[in-house]
């Protein structure tokens, strides 16, 4: 019997660590991101938002149209950006700043960001898990 209840409860435990796997798996998926695309912009910055679990930039820039669409660009958490060398209060809203980006596969004014080209000139990558960027900044 007490066999049965050590049993029972590492399958319990073992249930429970892989229901967290797969749930912290499939929230950092990119499957929603066009893999193979990158496209660069420059634009003002409307709203930064530096939260967990993610990092957020909103910013003006072109749509396939040539039309300025409000984009919404997903960065890295602050952690990873922090150990890359971003800091909390490095872009502002109303900063002109130019990104790289692989844009959502739907076409809607969001991405995940590749990289981004601060008004002073420095560059910053978006961290590992995002991958690098392939083109040039289009300045």
């Amino acid at each position: 019997m007490f066999g049965s209840r050590i049993a029972g409860r590492l399958a319990i435990g073992a249930s429970f660590a892989f229901l967290v796997v797969a749930q912290t798996h499939a929230h950092h998926s990119f499957a929603g991101y066009e893999p193979d695309v990158q496209i660069s912009f420059t634009g003002k910055v409307t709203h930064y938002q530096w939260t967990n679990p993610h990092v957020y930039i909103r910013m003006e820039g072109p749509g396939p149209d040539g039309e300025v669409r409000d984009w919404l660009i997903e960065c890295a958490n602050p952690g990873i950006l922090n150990r890359i060398g971003w800091t909390w209060n490095m872009i502002k809203e109303g900063d002109t700043i130019s990104v790289i980006v692989a844009p959502l596969i739907s076409g809607e004014p969001g991405a995940l960001l590749k990289g981004v080209k601060l008004a002073d000139g420095r560059v910053f990558s978006n961290g590992g898990p995002a991958g690098p960027a392939k083109i040039d900044f289009a300045d």
